[in-house]
């Protein structure tokens, strides 16, 4: 199996040079390749603010992106990107929260947004 660093899947979904984008796209293509929620955490950190894509956008892509490799925790990771999408809140609390709702993991934390987001859906 293959894992994926942050620059092989900005390259990949960027396409922003085109050999690196080549070479991540066969490798992706063969299959069996790996992505964790750390990496795609620090994709999302570029992705919004290096090259200021909105939240919508970042959220389509990755949810293509994911049909094509494994991801550890992948419906924790999903529906990090949705609650992304569509709450002011930074990518990792969206996982702490998607934690809570998949895993019922209980999320203790002093960040108001995510308190309030956690409390209106329980």
């Amino acid at each position: 199996m293959v894992m994926l660093d942050t620059n092989m899947i900005l390259r990949y979904l960027l396409n922003d040079n085109e050999d690196m984008a080549l070479e991540a796209e066969d490798i992706i293509k063969k299959g069996q390749v790996y992505v964790t929620i750390e990496v795609i955490a620090e994709v999302v950190y570029v992705l919004k603010g290096v090259y200021s894509v909105e939240r919508e956008k970042i959220k389509e892509c990755l949810l293509i992106f994911l049909k094509e490799v494994t991801a550890v925790e992948e419906e924790v990771l999903k529906l990090g990107i949705e609650t992304y999408a569509r709450h002011n809140l930074d990518f990792p609390d969206c996982i702490l929260y998607a934690y809570n709702k998949i895993k019922g993991y209980e999320i203790k934390t002093f960040d108001k947004k995510l308190l309030k987001l956690l409390n209106q859906t329980s």
